[in-house]
């Protein structure tokens, strides 16, 4: 909702569809914009009325939905189709590998902001059709807490076998990587608008990359031992693709349709010795 509610002011944005399956719970009110009075009722349609009473001309649309619900596999294309870009803000795995498929297969750039447990920091991240995809960025940002140092908990993952690490952020962190997320977004729809034609959408990352000088940006906001050495630190990163990511790595188009079942067979092939 943080993020959201900062891109919905923006008059760059006209139109918004939220894909959201959650009920507004009572641990949600703590982190939440929402008041307590909405608790039972739909986050989507919560979400709905908050952007209709701030921006009445702005086109909302609900799928209040998963994601990754096969019934609704062909509105949450359409809606990809129609969009100009994506924003995550999903703290679930499968739901960030599934976003990067959409997004890529309609040719759509997207972005994610993602707060570490306990609010200590956030990533903010940006992807486009022609750079690495969600896998190559989560891979060369994993960060592993060495078997030595095992009481140290790994804050990048929730729900491992320290239980500190479930300790939730508070919402000034969130609102922190939120409106570095939304800024970040702002920018990406900057270029996007300007790459209206699709012939150009190769040229996507160079540009956006050049103007931002990242690809994913870290924000530390607390010090931890073994994690972070000061707080309010950011770091910036360039993630290039994999050279071996069956998913983004550079493919030869096939010119034919014997070709076309030749590159079927060699992929068959890979999943056979995997």
């Amino acid at each position: 909702m943080p993020v959201l509610d900062m891109l919905s002011r923006d008059p760059r944005v006209t139109g918004i569809t939220l894909v959201e399956p959650d009920i507004y719970k009572p641990h949600n009110v703590q982190r939440h914009l929402f008041a307590s009075s909405g608790i039972g009722e739909r986050k989507a349609e919560l979400a709905e009325g908050w952007l209709r009473e701030r921006r009445p001309d702005l086109d909302v649309r609900l799928l209040a939905c998963d994601l990754l619900d096969p019934e609704m596999e062909s509105a949450v294309e359409d809606a990809v189709a129609a969009a100009d870009l994506g924003v995550c803000a999903a703290d679930n795995e499968p739901a960030k590998y599934h976003w990067d498929q959409l997004m890529r297969k309609h040719a759509k750039p997207w972005t994610l902001g993602e707060v570490l447990s306990g609010g200590i920091g956030g990533f903010v991240h940006w992807f486009t059709p022609d750079g690495p995809c969600y896998g190559c960025v989560a891979s060369r940002l994993n960060r592993d807490a060495p078997a030595e140092t095992a009481p140290t908990p790994d804050y990048s993952q929730p729900g491992g076998l320290v239980a500190e690490t479930t300790v939730p952020a508070s919402m000034a962190a969130i609102h922190a990587i939120a409106a570095l997320h939304a800024l970040v977004t702002l920018q990406v729809l900057d270029f996007r608008l300007q790459v209206a034609d699709q012939s150009k959408i190769c040229n996507l990352q160079s540009e956006i990359y050049n103007h931002l000088g990242f690809t994913s940006l870290l924000l530390a906001l607390q010090k931890v031992p073994d994690v972070f050495d000061e707080a309010f630190r950011p770091y910036r990163f360039r993630v290039a693709r994999s050279a071996d990511c069956l998913i983004c790595r550079p493919r030869p188009t096939p010119s034919s349709s014997e070709e076309l079942d030749v590159a079927l067979d060699q992929a068959l092939a890979r999943l056979g010795d995997a």
